[in-house]
């Protein structure tokens, strides 16, 4: 149990839960994107599997990162048009079609795996390319800090410049504009000349891309190969964070952090004689406390908020009956 706690206290927790957040980051912020837009998309699942089987097996037979990262960012977005056809066009019920993607991209992936490989589990056969990581000059020698700010992957730095990213997008920006409207009231949007078909469907495919970047960067830099069903739920914690986060980036980047977190200490805890199933099972867990929390929080708050306009009516009411 020291040794758990030492590590707790080190900057290798601090990189380990960097390193974990990362894909929780990328994908929550397009989950934000599509959520603002005012469409309940839970499809990230299957987006994230198909990008992490198309970054591989792109790099693979290419011998050429970027050719890795376009297919696998091509093939999550595919997954997020499907997405958008079937829901936004033909008006199929979201979370049948989202269900049916994630059945897709489950057995889809191993189905391609093997059809190109021979191999029905893993991609370890393959000569596969990963991400690099970076070494900020001058911030490395710094004793400490340069620990925990340098020698980290690629994606590990686009996830956490994401944030202000899609803050900007959301909030600065004529799209994030049009995003938020149509997210908050279609009709309205649509009298002022916005298209809703158009910005959901550019929302879907922004997100698609982080989407993309998250499930490569699974196969191609928080592991060097592809496994399958390798999301194993991150796409369904984005989705949890984002909620979390209440529709804004910054609190959605720390709930994300907070459930790499939870991985992190749970990979500590294997140095224990604690049960492996319980740790698998304890960043599900904290996932399902934190909406709990939250839930109980917005109820309260809710609460309060009747009695008040209550306090309200029943003031104005005396006040009345006593004029």
């Amino acid at each position: 149990m020291d040794s758990v706690l030492s590590y707790i206290l080190s900057t290798n927790f601090i990189i380990a839960i960097l390193r974990m957040s990362t894909p929780l980051i990328l994908c929550s912020m397009g989950v934000l994107l599509v959520r603002n837009s005012g469409v309940v998309c839970i499809a990230f699942e299957s987006m994230m599997l198909a990008a992490s089987i198309g970054g591989v097996l792109g790099s693979a037979y290419s011998q050429n990162l970027w050719v890795g990262l376009l297919c696998g960012v091509a093939l999550s977005v595919v997954f997020a048009m499907l997405f958008g056809v079937f829901v936004l066009v033909l008006k199929a019920n979201n979370m049948l079609v989202s269900l049916a993607l994630n059945t897709l991209g489950s057995g889809g992936t191993v189905f391609l795996l093997y059809a190109l490989t021979g191999d029905r589990g893993n991609s370890f056969g393959l000569q596969s390319l990963v991400y690099p990581s970076v070494n900020i000059p001058v911030i490395q020698d710094i004793p400490v800090l340069g620990e925990i700010l340098s020698g980290h992957n690629v994606m590990t730095y686009v996830a956490i410049l994401s944030v202000p990213l899609v803050y900007v997008l959301l909030m600065k920006t004529p799209l994030g504009l049009q995003i938020r409207a149509v997210g908050e009231n279609e009709n309205a949007a649509e009298s002022l000349g916005s298209s809703a078909l158009k910005i959901r469907f550019t929302a879907l495919l922004i997100a698609g891309v982080f989407a993309g970047l998250a499930g490569s960067y699974l196969s191609m830099g928080y592991v060097s190969a592809f496994t399958r069903d390798m999301v194993a739920g991150r796409g369904f914690i984005s989705i949890a964070a984002q909620n979390l986060g209440g529709f804004m980036p910054i609190p959605t980047f720390i709930w994300a952090l907070i459930f790499g977190a939870s991985n992190a200490i749970a990979n500590a805890f294997q140095a224990t004689n604690m049960p492996p199933e319980f740790l698998q099972m304890f960043p599900y867990i904290s996932t399902i406390v934190g909406l709990l929390l939250v839930g109980v929080t917005i109820n309260q708050r809710q609460a309060k908020e009747i009695q008040r306009v209550e306090e309200q009516s029943r003031q104005s009411a005396q006040q009345s009956a006593e004029g």
